[in-house]
């Protein structure tokens, strides 16, 4: 039996990285499960636990980072945070899946840097800040400081971009969703 693996996607919001992964986990082929991220925020009404996330108190949450539990993790705000749990990964291996994360750049990172040779890091970049300041604007989900701010943590993902394994440009959905399945069958089908 394979070992399971690791895939790893990041990119600036706005760039298609979530429906390259949703795509992705459609795929029989690969078999696919997402990774529930934890969280310290309060639940909301539709959320369930162990589903949407594993939701924490701000004082469990500092006590996983201190016993080293995160594979990666962030306070957003303060006491609140977000990462993915090693128990997670461990979880969905012991049930022979492969594991996907969508995560931002530097928790992306860091998982590489974890799992090694056992992940592929994949950036999905925008084909150009004009047309990712389009995209945000099309989606009129945000207003135009919120889209300002989001540009600029863009332009500062993207200088990441480069210690990722693979970047690919998403200036065609079709041609993007191609592409990144046939990078993942290949890495999926090496031996490491």
């Amino acid at each position: 039996m394979k070992i399971p693996k690791v895939l790893i996607f990041s990119a600036p919001s706005g760039a298609g990285k979530t429906t390259v992964v949703k795509h992705l986990l459609q795929q029989k082929k690969f078999n696919l499960d997402f990774s529930i991220s934890a969280t310290s925020r309060t639940k909301r009404e539709n959320e369930v636990n162990s589903k949407d996330y594993y939701f924490l108190s701000a004082e469990e949450f500092k006590s996983n980072i201190n016993a080293g539990e995160f594979l990666e993790w962030e306070e957003v705000y303060p006491d609140c945070f977000y990462g993915s749990l090693k128990s997670e990964v461990e979880r969905l291996f012991s049930e022979g899946k492969n594991v996907v994360f969508d995560v931002d750049v530097k928790g992306g990172i860091n998982i590489k840097d974890y799992y090694k040779d056992r992940a592929l890091s994949v950036f999905i970049m925008p084909p150009s800040v004009d047309e990712l300041e389009n995209r945000l604007k099309l989606r009129s989900t945000d207003h135009k400081d919120a889209i300002k701010m989001r540009i600029e943590k863009a332009i500062y993902e993207i200088s990441f971009a480069d210690k990722f394994d693979v970047v690919i440009i998403n200036d065609d959905l079709d041609k993007t969703l191609k592409e990144t399945e046939s990078i993942v069958e290949t890495f999926l089908r090496s031996e490491h």
